[in-house]
Formats: C-alpha cells, sequence, structure tokens
C-alpha cells in the first residue's frame, strides 16, 4: 500500500512542478525585452523608472513599443493558465487525483513570477500587473471588465499607475470574498495572493508617493483642478 500512495504522490509533484516550471519559464519571456530587441536592442530597465513593463515602456519609448510590450506580457498569462495544464507531456502521466483548478491557478501563478524575477534576465523584470490580467481573462474572465474599471477609475483620479494597478488588484479578492465564497475559494486565495504580491511589488511606487517623487499623468486626471491649472497656463 505504503509504495502505491507514494508513487501517487510523485505523480502529482512531477505533473505539477513540470508544469509549473513550464509557465514560470513562459512568464519570464519579457515582452519589454523582446520588443526592445526587435526594435534594435533597447533596454527599457536603463531608462525612466527602470522596470520592464507597460508603463515605463509608454513613458520612454512611445504607444507603438509599449501596446506590443503590454500584448506579449498579458499573452504569456493566458497561455500559462489557458494552455500549459492541459499539455499532454512525454513520460508524464496526468494524474486524477490533482485538482485541475489549483493546477491552472498555480500555472498562471507561476507566469505571474516569471514576469517579476525572469530567468533569463537575472531575475530584474516588471511588475506583474499585465500578465495577472492575463490569468484572469482564462481563471476569471467576467472579472477582467470590473478590474480594468477599477484601475482606470483610480488613474483618473490619481493619475498614478502604480496606485490604480495596486486598487485593481486587491478589488478582486475583496469583490469574490462578498460575492462568491465558499463556491469559488480557490480563485479567491489566488486572486488575495496575488494582490498582495502586486501590493509588494510596488513598494518603490509607494515610497514614492510618500515622497511626492512619483511620476504623476495628470493628463488623465480629467476631474482633478491640476489638470485644469496646467491647461491655463498653457494657454
Amino acid at each position: 500500500m505504503a509504495p502505491s500512495v507514494h508513487a501517487k504522490r510523485h505523480a502529482i509533484m512531477l505533473e505539477l512542478g513540470t508544469k509549473f516550471l513550464i509557465s514560470y519559464f513562459i512568464g519570464s519571456l519579457m515582452g519589454a525585452m523582446i520588443v526592445g530587441k526587435l526594435r534594435g536592442g533597447i533596454d527599457i530597465r536603463t531608462m525612466g523608472s527602470g522596470n520592464a513593463g507597460g508603463t515605463n515602456a509608454l513613458r520612454t519609448q512611445g504607444v507603438v513599443f509599449a501596446l506590443g510590450v503590454v500584448i506579449i506580457d498579458i499573452g504569456k498569462g493566458v497561455i500559462a493558465a489557458g494552455i500549459v495544464p492541459g499539455l499532454e507531456l512525454p513520460f508524464i502521466a496526468e494524474d486524477p487525483m490533482i485538482s485541475r483548478t489549483w493546477l491552472t491557478l498555480c500555472c498562471a501563478a507561476a507566469s505571474v513570477l516569471g514576469h517579476v524575477w525572469p530567468i533569463y534576465h537575472r531575475f530584474r523584470g516588471g511588475k506583474g500587473g499585465a500578465t495577472l490580467v492575463g490569468t484572469f481573462i482564462v481563471v476569471g474572465p467576467e472579472l477582467v471588465l470590473p478590474l480594468l474599471l477599477v484601475w482606470a477609475w483610480v488613474l483618473v483620479l490619481s493619475g498614478y499607475v502604480g496606485l490604480a494597478t495596486m486598487a485593481a488588484a486587491v478589488s478582486v479578492p475583496i469583490w469574490i470574498g462578498f460575492t462568491r465564497l465558499p463556491v469559488d475559494q480557490p480563485l479567491f486565495i489566488y486572486s488575495t495572493v496575488m494582490a498582495l504580491f502586486v501590493v509588494r511589488w510596488h513598494r518603490s511606487n509607494i515610497q514614492r508617493m510618500r515622497d511626492g517623487t512619483e511620476h504623476r499623468n495628470t493628463k488623465l486626471m480629467i476631474f482633478s483642478s491640476q489638470r485644469k491649472t496646467k491647461d491655463d497656463e498653457q494657454a
């Protein structure tokens, strides 16, 4: 009896571990580095905020570059959560004992971790926002629109992209907690853990906001008196 139980546990860990690593490697494919290489070897980690994400790409390279970055970063979250869990791998059997839901969420988390700590780029990546959205497209597609609306609302009110990203990430487990527990407990746990990580990964943004040195996009603050003042000065 003991050997068979041990074999089953080994099979579970083998499938989970292998697909987790595959998802991590996919997450480590940085959109900023791929687009930068196609554009002549641009490394935006040496520019602006030093972050290899869509926001810094937009500030330093423009809309087209940033759009390419975001598409790749979202896409790898979709692939990791939507394709990797169902892969038929040679020499690794699919074990019915492992929850497909938890396997999917583990692969989703691995892609976000890969984006933040990419093995191909000395573990210097982005902050996970776009890739996290990509995973939600698969594991909770009905959450994507509300998440983006919260992000846009906070951005318009504050002008801070980092604050908007943190608020959007935190809003997801709060919403699930009030509306979908206990049915969606795995998704609640996943979104809670990811939200905590997103806030942690933005701690430098938090410090800069406290110091008053964080970049603020006043052009997007359509309800702000600060934008009106700048518009009046330009006029």
